[in-house]
């Protein structure tokens, strides 16, 4: 692709808007749907200078490249609605999703899309945050997506061309990075509850590597269970593909299920958390 590539983005969430903003350097456009969208939705599209386009056939017929960025239940129902356009450019799933899951998706879109394989590991790239965005499939559309990040908050990987790898990596990753934080705000509502919760800090932060000397991060993770949750199962759903336990998994994703209504709460404090979690 010698030209710059019309880009579309499903959807704008915190991290599609901020992802697709990245990709607007390196692109002619950046579309984004707003059938179906909230406000909120609309507002982050306009923060980030995203053009609005008002069905999802008119940004499928635009896009060169289209990237889905949903939570992981939505996936494969934004694949058949993309699916059911006829869509013939690149479409790059970079939901949290478990492998077999990218494989179907894949399948489904394999008679006129080329998929790339994408896993995004870290914060949206704003205030100086540099997610890797892992790239795995076809050799010729890792390159396309890879040159659509160059030089920008985004870093891409490729790591090889089968798709599932990204998702996997994502997976491996979450699985320790996410249900760590779990664990993070368990320990320390017991802690707070017997009155100890200062004392724990003191043993934890004699472990600088230890995640119990950073409970302010208890609020973040409830604030983000919603998406967090949904990826538990798929990491669960991957586990079990491997012939793994996922009971660890299912229960992570059983109890950040308790902070389902604290929705992108950037207002919430730790107190906050940890009283929803032990009242729901």
């Amino acid at each position: 692709m010698d030209q710059q590539p019309t880009v579309g983005i499903l959807h704008p969430g915190s991290m599609g808007a901020a992802v697709a903003a990245c990709a607007a350097r390196n692109a002619a456009d950046v579309l984004w749907c707003d059938a179906g969208r909230s406000p909120a939705t609309a507002q982050r599209a306009a923060q980030f200078g995203l053009t609005r386009v008002s069905t999802l056939g008119e940004l499928l017929g635009r896009s060169d490249i289209v990237i889905g960025l949903c939570p992981p239940a939505a996936a494969e129902n934004l694949a058949r609605d993309v699916a059911e356009h006829g869509f013939a450019g690149l479409y790059v799933e970079a939901n949290a999703i478990n492998p077999e899951r990218t494989a179907r998706i894949a399948d489904l879109l394999s008679t006129t899309t080329t998929v790339v394989d994408g896993g995004v590991v870290g914060s949206p790239p704003i205030h100086g945050k540099t997610p890797a965005l892992y790239l795995s499939g076809p050799a010729p559309a890792t390159s396309s997506v890879a040159r659509l990040f160059a030089d920008t908050d985004v870093h891409t990987t490729v790591l090889g061309t089968a798709v599932g790898q990204a998702s996997a990596l994502k997976l491996s990753y979450a699985a320790f990075q996410k249900v760590s934080r779990v664990l993070v705000a368990l320990s320390t509502g017991l802690a707070r509850h017997h009155g100890v919760d200062q004392e724990l800090l003191t043993v934890a932060g004699k472990r600088h590597d230890s995640y119990l000397s950073e409970p302010e991060y208890v609020a973040k993770a409830a604030a983000r269970a919603w998406r967090w949750g949904p990826e538990m199962h798929e990491v669960g759903d991957a586990l079990e593909a491997a012939g793994l336990p996922s009971d660890l998994l299912r229960a992570a994703a059983a109890t950040l299920s308790r902070w389902d209504d604290a929705k992108d709460d950037d207002e919430l404090t730790l107190a906050d958390a940890l009283d929803r979690l032990a009242q729901p």
